[in-house]
């Protein structure tokens, strides 16, 4: 175990977490299917919990939190907001969502390569990250 490794992981974790909150509140107005709704909110409740399980791990190591970047933000806001504005269907939601969901699960991967040496409770939460987001993906697939 690196405790560099483990903090670095934490850290990148969390920052997907509070992006994949994030994206989800702002989509969840635009949604009008009610399942689909459902399904968002479910996932949503679900990143809390493993954002909440980061926090308190970074608490351990007395570490701060780490904010997605807000170049990452803002350019999935503009995304988002320009598409939906263009076709603001259930399709369109989860299209963004699935690539959003997709560039999570690559992100992780590669923080995971990127943190070999991270503890494993850092690597199974990046772990059930990136189970949470293939399992959205695939959830989404009915909206496509």
């Amino acid at each position: 175990m690196n405790l560099s490794d483990t903090i670095q992981l934490l850290k990148e974790c969390n920052a997907g977490s509070k992006m994949a909150v994030s994206s989800i509140d702002e989509m969840l107005d635009k949604i009008k299917s009610e399942k689909f709704r459902a399904i968002l909110i479910a996932c949503k409740e679900k990143h809390s919990k493993l954002g909440n399980e980061l926090h308190a791990l970074l608490n351990e190591y007395r570490e701060e939190e780490k904010d997605p970047s807000m170049v990452a933000k803002g350019m999935s806001w503009a995304k988002t907001n320009m598409k939906m504005a263009m076709n603001d269907s259930d399709e369109t939601a989860a299209d963004l969502l699935t690539d959003g969901c997709n560039m999570g699960v690559k992100n992780l991967r590669r923080y995971l390569n990127d943190y070999p040496e991270a503890d494993h409770r850092a690597k199974k939460i990046c772990e059930n990250l990136i189970t949470l987001e293939e399992n959205l993906s695939e959830e989404l697939k009915e909206f496509l």
